[in-house]
């Protein structure tokens, strides 16, 4: 079924050895570049998507900004960037397609916790980008304030665990995107979160590959976007590609 909808990858990385790579907990990804990504989603129907930077990646552009032009129309970048990258080039960043600004709580490559709302809210201010957050629900709670109170956020891979899907809930119900990727690192229910994010906003949740996976238990597997359509019901087409394409600006 999802093979023939359009879908919008709203959370995928490139991984090119010609860019900086940098060791993270002694770990260093293999190489997943655009050609690649291209052909293990050839069967998907990908009409655009989201590259995130990763934590082996930390504030190198080069990368991202080579994949945007070789991906092309319908593809727009999130990054990390360090906490006084100066206005200019963050608004330089926005002119090649960047969309977001990523803070990676749970593998760091990241400016740090206590820049993020002072930063978050200066990039939405000078180009309007939101933040994304890999963090584990269970730690919401003290964030929770901070995040409620920002212009844009969402919060990668169904926030890892289903003891902090309350804390979750609660910010969805407050404006909060989440990402509904990773299926193969999570520690929770997906049919069943998936289906609480939609019941507390039909808007919120957006579908992404995760591709290539790195350092999850398993990695993508097309039947994701299966159990995915299936947990949505009507809300499928708008959680492969409509939510996204809204909150991206694509």
């Amino acid at each position: 079924m999802t093979d023939r909808r359009p879908f919008f990858d709203a959370h995928f990385h490139v991984i090119d050895s010609r860019f900086p790579l940098f060791e993270n907990n002694g770990f260093v990804p293999e190489e997943f570049t655009v050609h690649d990504y291209r052909e293990r989603t050839a069967a998907l129907h990908v009409v655009g998507g989201v590259v995130v930077s990763g934590s082996f990646q930390r504030f190198d552009q080069g990368y991202l900004l080579d994949a945007l032009e070789q991906l092309g129309h319908g593809f727009v970048g999130v990054t990390q960037i360090p906490h006084d990258l100066p206005d200019e080039d963050i608004a330089q960043l926005a002119g090649a397609g960047v969309r977001g600004v990523r803070f990676n709580l749970r593998r760091g490559g990241s400016a740090s916790l206590e820049h993020l709302e002072t930063l978050a809210r200066r990039v939405h201010e000078v180009a309007d980008m939101h933040v994304e957050l890999y963090v584990d629900a269970r730690d919401l709670p003290e964030l929770a304030d901070t995040l409620a109170s920002l212009p844009a956020v969402s919060i990668d891979h169904l926030g890892l665990h289903a003891d902090g899907l309350p804390y979750l809930l609660a910010l969805v119900e407050q404006g909060v995107r989440v990402k509904a990727t990773g299926f193969g690192r999570v520690d929770l229910n997906v049919a069943d979160t998936i289906r609480a994010v939609l019941k507390a906003d039909p808007t919120a949740l957006m579908a992404g590959s995760d591709l290539p996976s790195t350092r999850a238990r398993r990695p993508f597997a097309d039947s994701d976007l299966d159990v995915l359509a299936d947990a949505a019901g009507d809300h499928v087409d708008a959680v492969l590609h409509d939510n996204a394409v809204a909150f991206y600006g694509r």
